[in-house]
């Protein structure tokens, strides 16, 4: 078989393996040990290699890998012709992802490398994260089904999302922000009039504006964070919340709900990220909306 391989270093130099190049990017000038390995697991490093110009194989450890090392890789994607990308990383244990495009490779390395977001402290607020995956055993329902619908569609926002909320009941407790390129901002674009825990006039008065303007600026602010890690990552996030919020009279309440926020890809490069809730009450049951009708989708579908 043959077969071509590049490092790229940390600061996203390339190199050949056993050159004097990567020996000094090592820092150990006579290892007596796998060195492409130690590089690839304990310094960032990224292995490019093409096997009989059919096959790219890239091996990295993605909480080490820096910005410029991304960047390098990004323009060797660029100029390879080959048909299939294998992905390996290692997690907990080694992994392996094929795809059949660049874009595709580069864009899932990127959800991968992309930092743990780690909620910012508040004393009114905090965010238990969950296990995402667990929703498909023991989530709510609505919650659920949304994580299905948006796995099913591959993460691409279409107008099918907006019907299956209807139809499942959902469009009462889903928010939808938009960020667009360039700009860290989430901006509401719809608020379904179930969540009415800032106001019963927000559903309405809210869209438009950015999150960090909503009436409990302290709370907007803190939850803004989570929305603009969703877009960045390109991951979902499960969270049980409580938190001590003011609605637009001034007025304090204690609640507690569990959210799903998931990233969706629009045609114009931005990021929705959309936001299921269900409020918990005090006895660990949940709080259920109701259905909205064909106005509040028609909303909806322009503000989106």
């Amino acid at each position: 078989m043959h077969q071509s391989t590049l490092l790229i270093t940390a600061e996203g130099a390339c190199v050949l393996p056993d050159s004097e190049a990567f020996l000094g990017a090592l820092g150990d000038p006579a290892p007596d040990y796998d060195a492409v390995g130690f590089a690839i697991r304990n310094l960032g490093f990224v292995k490019f290699q093409v096997l009989d110009r059919i096959v790219v194989e890239i091996e990295l450890h993605p909480r080490n890998v820096e910005r410029r090392a991304l960047i390098a890789l990004e323009r060797l994607l660029e100029q390879t012709s080959t048909g299939l990308f294998r992905i390996k990383y290692l997690d907990s244990e080694w992994r392996s992802e094929i795809s059949a495009s660049a874009e595709h490779t580069l864009a899932r390395i990127r959800e991968l490398c992309a930092p743990v977001f780690a909620p910012p402290p508040a004393e009114k607020f905090s965010a238990e994260g969950r296990n995402y995956e667990h929703l498909g055993r023991d989530g709510a329902v609505p919650l659920r089904l949304f994580a299905q619908k948006w796995r099913t569609a591959f993460g691409n926002f279409d107008s099918d999302m907006i019907s299956f909320a209807i139809d499942h009941q959902i469009l009462p407790r889903l928010a939808v922000a938009k960020i667009e390129p360039g700009s860290p901002d989430p901006v509401l674009s719809f608020i379904g009039d179930g969540i009415v825990a800032l106001g019963k006039s927000y559903p309405f008065e809210g869209v438009g504006r950015r999150i960090q303007n909503m009436p409990d600026r302290e709370y907007g602010a803190w939850i803004a964070e989570f929305y603009k890690a969703v877009a960045a990552s390109g991951q979902p996030r499960y969270d049980v919340v409580r938190a001590c919020i003011q609605d637009e009279a001034g007025a304090s309440q204690l609640i507690r709900y569990e959210r799903l926020l998931l990233p969706w890809k629009t045609s114009s490069g931005g990021v929705l990220v959309s936001l299921v809730s269900n409020r918990i009450s005090d006895n660990s049951g949940t709080e259920a909306g109701t259905l909205t009708g064909p106005p509040l989708a028609r909303k909806l579908a322009k503000s989106v």
